[in-house]
């Protein structure tokens, strides 16, 4: 049998067929779809994180008080037996290849200013905050280097803030109130946006030594260090290390990179990405399941047709190659549908919501046509050797 009347006999069928064929296809189709679309979201999720959280840069270093570490990952203060200080964020500074160097308390306050209250969270930082992370001050400046046990009282505004506390009104050189300490503004931050839920617009950033006083902290929450780029972090990591060791007596601190932070969050969002694409692959398995069924009663209605086509001559080889061309072409056609409903999906969603971030992975695509074609093929495998090994005799008789 020629390829060209294969094709020819599988469509006529799949077409005098109409309502099987549609019903396996839909099985296939949901399928297919359901995983392009979980995995599309997926995808989309993961790139947008990574994105969001490689915005500060890939050489950063963070420094946390305490030494209980989990998957690299530093989880709080929890025995911690010195706190890291001013003065190890100055030691620091000195270090070769480390550009700028950032002691941080983070915490939530009142701010007041003419009459109006808000409360928003606030940081306590270095004057190397807007270079480390790479914010840009939008008007006035950023704090300036006094020293850091007597920072002069300065504050630097969010952007929301700014506008929520004064409107139109310039805000440079204004006075306002952080919970009972009075700040002067000598500067506004330009619109950050959200970065992981954190509103960066919504901020005031006052020195760190304020900051303690406010939250009534001996230590601080964290220290991060900007290096330069051209240099392994391996190196800056030993020195900050040897450095801390020297101040503390012992390893009493968590050290964790960049790169460390990334390659955690991305195996999580890896096995996320996995486990949404497996609960897709359940999908597929109903499918296969359909399609089995739905050949096995294809097999037994067309039982006078197979032995007609054995009476005319036609192999055991050429009649399971039929009933198998069938099932690809049924898989494949549903698996074209799925990818439409699953892409088309996807991108209806981030229309609808375009907060929620797509991105369909093309590996992926073809990963599941080749599946959904697999599936067809095993799927109808046990009813096309039925069909393949009929008596022609006793399939004629059945009309």
């Amino acid at each position: 049998m020629h390829f060209q009347d294969l094709l020819q006999l599988t469509f006529r069928t799949i077409r005098t067929n109409l309502m099987h064929s549609f019903l396996t296809g839909l099985g296939i189709a949901v399928g297919v779809g359901t995983v392009i679309l979980l995995t599309s979201l997926g995808q989309g999720l993961q790139q947008f994180v990574l994105s969001e959280f490689t915005q500060f840069g890939t050489n950063l270093i963070a420094i946390n008080p305490g030494r209980v570490t989990t998957m690299g990952t530093p989880l709080g203060v929890i025995g911690s037996e010195r706190l890291l200080t001013m003065e190890d964020s100055a030691a620091l500074k000195q270090l070769r290849h480390v550009d700028a160097v950032v002691p941080l308390v983070q915490g939530n306050g009142e701010v007041e200013a003419g009459g109006r209250r808000r409360r928003i969270s606030i940081y306590g930082v270095g004057s190397d905050m807007d270079r480390a992370f790479r914010m840009k001050v939008g008007s006035g400046r950023f704090l300036p280097d006094d020293n850091p046990r007597a920072a002069r009282p300065f504050v630097v505004l969010g952007h929301t803030t700014s506008r929520e506390l004064f409107g139109t009104e310039n805000p440079l050189g204004r006075r306002i109130r952080i919970g009972n300490i009075p700040s002067r503004v000598i500067g506004i931050m330009e619109p950050k946006g959200q970065i992981l839920g954190f509103d960066m617009d919504d901020t005031v950033y006052l020195p760190t030594i304020q900051a303690l006083d406010l939250f009534n902290r001996e230590g601080l929450m964290e220290i991060d260090v900007l290096y330069n780029e051209n240099v392994q972090a391996e190196e800056v990591v030993a020195a900050i290390r040897r450095t801390l060791i020297q101040r503390h007596g012992q390893e009493d601190f968590t050290i964790t990179t960049q790169q460390q932070m990334l390659d955690v969050l991305g195996s999580v969002l890896d096995m996320l990405t996995a486990a949404v694409g497996a609960l897709g692959g359940i999908s597929l398995l109903v499918g296969c399941v359909g399609i089995l069924t739905v050949m096995i009663i294809a097999v037994r209605e067309r039982t006078a047709e197979t032995g007609l086509l054995r009476a005319i001559g036609a192999t055991r080889r050429q009649v399971l190659i039929i009933f198998l061309a069938e099932a690809v072409v049924l898989s494949g056609l549903g698996g074209a549908a799925g990818l439409a409903l699953g892409i088309g999906g996807a991108w209806i969603l981030h229309g609808l919501m375009p907060v929620l971030p797509v991105h369909t992975p093309w590996g992926y695509v073809l990963v599941a046509e080749i599946l959904a074609i697999i599936i067809g093929l095993l799927a109808g495998i046990l009813p096309a050797y039925h069909a393949a090994g009929l008596n022609p005799v006793e399939a004629l008789r059945s009309e």
